[in-house]
């Protein structure tokens, strides 16, 4: 039988904030999202006093104060850093191809190619050295399709019987569908909100009855993505491991605003800093770009105020991750948007028509070569500079990035840098 593992970190951003603070070990802790508007994550103690997920943050503050609840400013850089670092102790239990980063806080990982061991054994050595090595607390699900393995690793976190490893792999089949008849349907993997009326109005309420549904009729009925879960809960691997990620189709930067502005510099530094952090990720994809996006937004959620949502893109001559290049064409867009007297609160810019660097094809009109190689050479400066001294550290011309700005995303309870910054490294002391 197929095994497929799946690893996922317990209240990951909580997790993350908790690690260098054990005091906060057994108090109630929320992590915010950019402005600090909505809860995006939550340690057990804070679910236990009913803070909702997604929920916007001003609800809870009188909560807060009487129940000492502790809220952090998203900290990403400090959430990539540990998740990599997950991801290098995983990758000692599968070969590298055996693992797919699904997610900053979940992978899976293709037990196949090892037959005769014991998952249950395997699943708890994860978590030992997960938590040993990284700090990290796990729970590990396994069965023989990702939506059961999504399924089992549910099942873990829920039920301490478990201790932290489902492996429905070695469930009989009368006892797993009883497990799967006392789960509700909204809890399977692909099931949105949305979905969950309509298969309640068609008699499915579990996930045992969306596994004994007919898949043909529920395909006609709803869609073929429906289908797949229901052939997937029964055990028919539809959705490979994989071991490659796609090519990415955008790539897109984006951000409210701390404050609100109707002036024009602002919203052109902020759009010349998403470039710069778009360009970022196209170069590490090893691609180019051959058309640009912006859009601006005023929030459509302030009553009485006038909407603006403007979007433009322009195709470029040739494509390029040329930083300089695609700052000035953004600058051009945002200008050409631009209207006074709208409060804008986010600016955005996505990269689109990318295709792998190797394959670029030269424009009629392109500078010289010797002129190409120069700005390649800033291109790497570039991106060395990011890599030593942080994003922002050299930017092309007016980019804001240097102190605090109207437009920069708002963080009052922002946590250290603890593993990214020399100066927020953790001082041990005796």
């Amino acid at each position: 039988m197929r095994r497929i593992a799946l690893v996922d970190v317990n209240n990951f951003y909580v997790s993350c904030e908790k690690l260098f603070r054990p005091e906060l070990e057994g108090k109630p802790v929320v992590v915010l999202s950019n402005n600090d508007g909505c809860v995006v994550s939550r340690s057990n103690e804070a679910k236990a006093l009913g803070i909702k997920m997604a929920a916007p943050w001003h609800h809870y503050r009188a909560l807060a104060e009487q129940r000492s609840v502790v809220a952090f400013s998203s900290n990403y850089p400090l959430y990539g850093d540990l998740s990599r670092r997950v991801v290098d102790v995983l990758s000692q239990f599968v070969p590298r191809a055996d693992l797919e980063v699904y997610s900053i806080d979940e992978c899976f990982l293709d037990l196949s190619g090892q037959p005769k061991a014991d998952a249950t054994e395997l699943g708890q050595a994860i978590r030992g050295r997960v938590r040993t090595w990284c700090g990290m607390p796990v729970c590990v699900g396994v069965g023989p399709t990702k939506t059961l393995a999504k399924l089992a690793n549910f099942i873990a976190k829920r039920q301490a019987a478990w201790n932290g490893v489902c492996d429905l792999t070695r469930i009989l089949p009368a006892a797993l569908s009883g497990l799967l008849a006392e789960i509700e349907v909204g809890e399977v993997w692909g099931i949105g909100r949305r979905l969950v009326p309509q298969l309640s109005e068609a008699g499915i309420h579990t996930v045992a009855q969306l596994r004994d549904a007919d898949a043909a009729s529920l395909r006609q009925r709803f869609s073929v993505v429906v289908e797949r879960i229901v052939r997937e809960l029964r055990g028919e691997s539809c959705l490979e491991v994989e071991h490659q990620p796609p090519a990415k189709a955008q790539i897109q930067s984006a951000r409210s605003f701390g404050e609100p502005t109707t002036a024009l510099e602002p919203v052109l530094e902020s759009a010349r800093a998403h470039v710069v952090r778009a360009v970022e990720k196209l170069r590490g994809e090893r691609a180019v770009s051959g058309r640009i996006e912006v859009f601006l937004e005023t929030n459509p959620f302030t009553p009485g105020e006038p909407q603006h949502h403007p979007v433009r893109s322009e195709n470029l001559p040739a494509a390029t991750d040329d930083v300089l290049n695609l700052v000035g064409v953004a600058a051009r867009l945002v200008r050409a948007m631009h209207r006074p007297g709208f409060r804008y609160h986010k600016v955005g810019v996505r990269l689109l028509e990318l295709a792998p660097r190797a394959a670029r094809q030269a424009g009629l009109f392109d500078a010289p070569p010797e002129r190409e190689t120069k700005r390649e050479r800033l291109s790497q400066v570039l991106d060395a500079a990011s890599q030593r001294w942080g994003r922002g550290a050299i930017a092309p011309g007016t980019a804001g990035l240097a102190g605090e700005r109207s437009w920069h995303m708002r963080r009052l309870a922002l946590s250290p840098a603890y593993t990214t910054r020399w100066a927020d490294l953790p001082v041990v002391r005796t």
